[in-house]
């Protein structure tokens, strides 16, 4: 590899040492019931888990820096999902989306922790993700690809997230929730940029992902039919696999 290459290419890798504490530090500090504090010291000693706290809970075993009792989420899920987002975001996402994508995986990864943890999705880090996506694709709109496709990305979150937004005042608990409107906002955005067809793949990879995970835990007898299952991770799966498809990935 050339020096040239390496100046280029290790950028790239670098966020996926330096964030991996804050994503832990975002999933930790949020994974509590609604209208909950942020989660700041360790439950069982009080020893504080951010970052000017003893080292150990933001470390990738996620144990306490004090006691160490485990603490939130369980060992190198942050890590792992990180890993997968950023393999994505390399090998996938075209180059003009990227900064984009990055700002939403930022947020994704906490929130697939938060809401299998607590079943919830806050809009701390919903809302922004979804302006940042919005924001960050003005860049390339206004470089080369103009605004059909800026335009396409905004009406395309504010449609799912509509959509999602009302199942939950018709449905009530059979409907989606509003945090997941919220989420659907950033990953219908990120996906309408490169057509409609695409923000349709992603929400029906989700459907079907949740449809057979439901199915496979109704039949080990893990949940029941009353069950409600988290859908924001299998919002945010649906919306990589779609990435998988689009042009130029």
């Amino acid at each position: 590899m050339t020096p040239v290459a390496r100046v280029r290419t290790a950028p790239r890798w670098l966020p996926a040492v330096v964030v991996t504490p804050l994503l832990r530090w975002l999933a930790l500090g949020h994974s509590v019931p609604s209208g909950s504090p942020w989660l700041r010291a360790c439950p069982t000693c009080a020893a504080p888990t951010g970052f000017g706290g003893p080292p150990g809970a933001l470390l990738p075993l996620g144990r306490c820096g004090g006691c160490r009792a485990r603490v939130g989420p369980p060992a190198f899920t942050v890590e792992l999902l990180a890993l997968l987002a950023l393999a994505a975001g390399l090998f996938v996402v075209p180059l003009p989306v990227l900064p984009a994508y990055a700002w939403w995986a930022a947020f994704a990864v906490p929130l697939v922790l938060v809401d299998l943890a607590v079943h919830r999705l806050p809009d701390r880090l919903t809302l922004p993700a979804a302006a940042g996506v919005v924001l960050l694709l003005l860049g390339p709109s206004l470089v080369s690809f103009g605004f059909d496709r800026w335009w396409r990305a905004v009406l395309a979150g504010l449609a799912l997230g509509l959509f999602f937004a009302l199942t939950t005042v018709l449905l009530g608990r059979r409907g989606f929730g509003l945090g997941d409107a919220k989420l659907a906002l950033s990953c219908a955005a990120l996906l309408g940029w490169f057509g409609w067809g695409f923000v349709l793949l992603g929400l029906m990879a989700a459907l079907v992902a949740s449809a057979l995970v439901s199915i496979a835990l109704l039949i080990a007898g893990r949940v029941r039919w009353s069950s409600h299952l988290p859908f924001g991770p299998f919002l945010i799966a649906g919306t990589v696999a779609a990435l998988f498809v689009v042009p130029g990935s």
